[in-house]
């Protein structure tokens, strides 16, 4: 009976919102994928220089190599973005009341399919390409996520015992 109340109200809503935040972040993905080569390069090395000052406040005798920094950001954000999308599909697929490996499946065929057409995608914008490596890293962020989700998870239930 508690449950049906929580259905029609909180628990619904937490369903929803799950779903609506999976959404958002792969737009914000896509968003991020659909700028032209030019403005993806201004925006890592942007990061990248502000990584840089800061490194060198510091630790001011080491040595940067911004150029080497600005790729190794770049691809670190490929994986931080399907790590997050992994746990937000985790999330949703829980509170939709599938678990176990059958979420694990869901939720990295999603991220998958969704790193391929993102590549995909790409080749349509000026300056940009497709790259199989950048599939290959989206999917390695997915699985981190994944497993992230699931180890936290499994660390709530071995709690509450």
């Amino acid at each position: 009976m508690v449950y049906a109340v929580e259905k029609d109200g909180k628990y619904m809503n937490r369903k929803i919102l799950s779903w609506v935040l999976v959404v958002l972040w792969m737009s914000l993905i896509f968003y991020l994928s659909h700028q032209p080569a030019t403005e993806s390069n201004k925006l890592s090395r942007e990061i990248t220089e502000k990584i840089v000052k800061v490194v060198e406040e510091v630790a001011s005798d080491t040595r940067s190599n911004p150029k080497r920094l600005n790729h190794i950001i770049r691809k670190g954000a490929h994986f931080f973005a399907y790590f997050i999308l992994g746990i937000l599909l985790m999330y949703s697929l829980y509170r939709n009341h599938t678990y176990g490996l059958k979420a694990a499946s869901i939720a990295l065929s999603i991220c998958i399919l969704y790193a391929i057409s993102d590549e995909v995608h790409q080749i349509f914008i000026p300056g940009r390409s497709g790259q199989l490596a950048d599939v290959i890293l989206d999917s390695a962020g997915g699985i981190v996520g994944i497993l992230s989700y699931k180890a936290y998870r499994l660390n709530i239930f071995n709690k509450s015992k």
